[in-house]
């Protein structure tokens, strides 16, 4: 990588899985500083760096394009990233075009870095559609709402890729508020038994809506991965190069049939829960503004600058990008049609079932019913 010589590096001792402190694994510190972290470093080329850069700046582009779309009445609801760029971008570099992830709600860097068009991904939070995208295009899975259950999908699904001999691992990506489930300590507990590749994402954004990390849990999350018999590893959510050098080692891991891994990306959510929240009247501003000093973007483009390995013409490059992004996608949020009525009743079986025709036979009549009242008034 260019200039590598010209940035103080720090030793960074690093643990073993399963072993590490509550400090959070770390290889870039919040003001840019590059440090070494033994056999769980990573080397990225120059060009990898503004890669994870660019696709960072464009999803909070996106992001910060939907929140106004919501309160304009063109999207139902919108759930920010802002602040957990750098645990998204840097983890879904980590995954190979045949590994599968499994999303929650907030995950649209992933879905972006996957590949998606962030169109696709809005048409959902706008309801016109149940789904948005075909999961095996790009191998990512639908968005889940159901809170946690996505991690029992991405465990049955990557037993059935262990069975099958595939040569691939999974991914599940929840947030803190998730582990209170029940259906992620499941998760957790079939996924050890069974020793399924898959690897546990829980990005910590230290706030479950309304309720803090220490009212979910008297010890840090990752360290609940010992109870289960599956390794756990606490990394800096708002560090990159350490989310994208973890998830590695984790998939690497569960390849070679090791099993799971619980990786707790320790980052903060910088925004509202969704629209619908205001956080103000839970958090006080001193916790955010010394959050907004480790902003994952900035703390990269701090980096970068400092290897030479971007400049001026670069950063204007991808802003201008973004916002051509951002005007696309606001249009065309704006033009999609609305779906057909009856289309909710299509792709629930294959081949059809007797109780969803009746059910449809009574939704048609109970529209055209309005029809009918229309044209009584009118004569």
């Amino acid at each position: 990588m260019c200039g590598r010589n010209s940035v103080r590096r720090e030793k960074n001792r690093h643990p073993d899985f399963g072993t590490q402190g509550p400090q959070p694994f770390q290889l870039l510190s919040p003001s840019g500083v590059r440090t070494r972290g033994g056999e769980w470093d990573v080397e990225v080329t120059a060009e990898e760096l503004r890669s994870l850069y660019r696709e960072m700046v464009i999803a909070r582009r996106v992001d910060a394009e939907a929140t106004p779309l919501q309160r304009q009445g063109e999207l139902a609801l919108w759930p920010s990233l802002l602040g957990q760029e750098a645990a998204q971008v840097g983890s879904a570099h980590a995954l190979a075009s045949d590994d599968m992830a499994f999303p929650s709600y907030r995950d649209h860097a992933v879905a972006m870095s996957r590949g998606l068009d962030p169109v696709a991904m809005l048409r959902m939070f706008r309801g016109v559609t149940h789904g948005g995208w075909d999961p095996r295009e790009n191998n990512l899975h639908l968005y889940n709402l159901v809170i946690g259950s996505q991690t029992l999908h991405a465990t049955g699904y990557a037993m059935g890729v262990q069975m099958d001999g595939q040569n691939s691992a999974v991914i599940a990506y929840f947030g803190d508020g998730a582990t209170s489930q029940g259906d992620v300590s499941e998760a957790f507990n079939f996924a050890a038994v069974y020793n399924a590749p898959v690897v546990f994402f829980c990005q910590n954004n230290q706030w479950a809506i309304s309720e803090p990390t220490e009212k979910q849990t008297r010890v840090p999350l990752y360290q609940r991965a010992r109870g289960f018999g599956l390794p756990g590893i606490r990394v800096d959510g708002n560090d990159v190069l350490a989310c994208l050098a973890v998830t590695k080692a984790a998939l690497e891991r569960a390849r070679r049939g090791e099993g799971p891994t619980l990786v707790e990306a320790f980052t903060y959510r910088m925004g509202a829960h969704t629209t619908s929240d205001d956080p103000s009247r839970y958090r006080d501003e001193r916790e955010e503004r010394d959050w907004a000093a480790k902003d994952p973007i900035a703390r990269l483009k701090a980096y970068l600058s400092a290897e030479g390995a971007a400049d001026d013409a670069f950063y204007n490059e991808v802003e201008a990008e973004s916002d051509a992004l951002g005007w696309r996608v606001r249009e065309a949020v704006r033009s999609m049609p609305d779906p057909d009525d009856m289309a909710l009743f299509d792709h629930i079986y294959a081949d059809g079932h007797a109780l969803v025709n009746e059910e449809r036979a009574q939704f048609a009549a109970y529209q055209a019913s309005f029809a009918d009242a229309d044209s009584a008034e009118v004569k």
